[in-house]
């Protein structure tokens, strides 16, 4: 499949990158790194990204603003993105051939081609690959592409401490860092905290719930969002705190966000993919995301919660 996805490259003078809403540094990266990439290694096409700005990261890239005649005979590629109802840009069926690049389950089969690897620790990781492959073919990796690349490689291994990270990993990480862009800043620019976040942070620590078999939760309303002035996105990104917390297994946020609620699951062994499957989301097994639209759906996101963790403990 990858050597269809580069010869398919070839034969496109305006090539669209899409990746999905709410995006992290995966998705960042992965778009941006791919387009940073193709940009080197053929100039004379018409190379764009698109999709919301995300504002805490706007230090990996800005989105380009095209109109909708440039999908007329475009190559759409769609990166680290499970499910059509979570890509960002719904132009992305204007263009004349469709690719997804994703390593996310593939409970969604949409496009000409589909590479999906779920053995991968990021969709950057796969980008990276995509270079290895496209090298012999005169491909070529600048130092803005492989700071792109390594930093979605960083963002969704958190930092290489979670269990999707492999020895490849580390590899294709030592492999970008050679190419000479300064990578603590990239650590400080992910992690860095703003004040207001980390006095949310401390509100999350004092308020999480947590059930006799293991399922922690923190529910963050609108009324807390404005109290603290932080965004929905900048709350969701909190979810990892209580992954430190002895005794739990699995836990999930809940975000107040318009007329929704994302709810953001993670885990430390039991499978959770398939309760964010039944909230309008998916995701990875240890770390998926979802959407309801009533506070009275909560309750029962954390029965099925314990549900999987019961069901794990009989195992």
């Amino acid at each position: 499949m990858i050597h269809t996805i580069l010869k398919t490259i070839t034969e496109f003078d305006t090539i669209i990158i899409h990746r999905h809403v709410r995006p992290d540094p995966d998705a960042y990266g992965s778009q941006s790194g791919l387009a940073e990439i193709l940009k080197a290694s053929f100039p004379t096409k018409n190379i764009f990204v698109v999709g919301e700005d995300e504002p805490s990261l706007l230090f990996l890239k800005e989105m380009d603003q095209i109109s909708d005649e440039m999908y007329e005979d475009a190559l759409v590629i769609v990166c680290d993105t499970a499910n059509q109802g979570r890509i960002s840009d719904t132009r992305y069926k204007r263009g004349k051939k469709l690719i997804k690049i994703d390593h996310h389950p593939n409970d969604d089969p949409y496009g000409d081609h589909i590479w999906v690897d779920t053995n991968a620790s990021s969709c950057s990781e796969m980008i990276y690959e995509l270079y290895l492959q496209g090298k012999k073919q005169g491909y070529t990796l600048t130092k803005e592409a492989a700071r792109l690349l390594f930093a979605g490689i960083v963002g969704d291994t958190g930092r290489f401490l979670f269990p999707n990270t492999n020895p490849k990993t580390f590899t294709y990480a030592g492999e970008l860092i050679e190419y000479g862009f300064h990578f603590p800043q990239i650590y400080d620019d992910l992690y860095k905290t703003k004040e207001n976040v980390a006095r949310l942070s401390g509100y999350v620590y004092q308020n999480y719930k947590v059930t006799e078999d293991g399922v922690g939760w923190m529910v963050i309303t609108n009324d807390i969002l404005k109290e603290y002035n932080v965004t929905p996105s900048e709350a969701s990104q909190l979810v990892s705190n209580l992954g430190n917390i002895e005794n739990i297994k699995t836990w999930v946020f809940f975000v107040e966000e318009k007329n929704q609620i994302r709810v953001r699951l993670r885990s430390k062994g039991p499978v959770i993919n398939g309760v964010a499957k039944k909230y309008n989301g998916g995701g990875h097994p240890l770390a998926s995301g979802a959407t309801i639209y009533s506070w009275k759906e909560v309750d029962q996101v954390i029965a099925d919660l314990r549900d999987v963790c019961n069901m794990e403990l009989k195992k």
